[in-house]
């Protein structure tokens, strides 16, 4: 990847993922820890929304196919910034 695609994609990502304090980011980073072990999302928010109950998310019964993408979104968006040495 050369620093124009990498530019690019970073903007696109900061796009998608919007704006988040850092509480919001460590929630984040609290469900996709325990996505990463192999629990469903709902779970994972479920352990998260434990240890970070001021930003606990809940969910209506529609919401949580686009929670899903968006957690698999974030999951991904780590790895490649890890992958480019990166950090958030």
């Amino acid at each position: 990847m050369d620093a124009n695609q990498i530019n690019y994609y970073l903007g696109r990502a900061r796009e998608i993922i919007g704006d988040r304090s850092q509480a919001e980011i460590e929630y984040d980073n609290a469900v996709i820890a325990h996505l990463s072990t192999g629990i469903d999302i709902k779970r994972a928010i479920g352990a998260a929304n434990l240890e970070y109950p001021e930003e606990s998310l809940k969910p209506n019964t529609d919401h949580w196919v686009d929670l899903a993408a968006r957690y698999d979104y974030l999951k991904e968006h780590k790895a490649i910034l890890k992958r480019l040495g990166m950090k958030e």
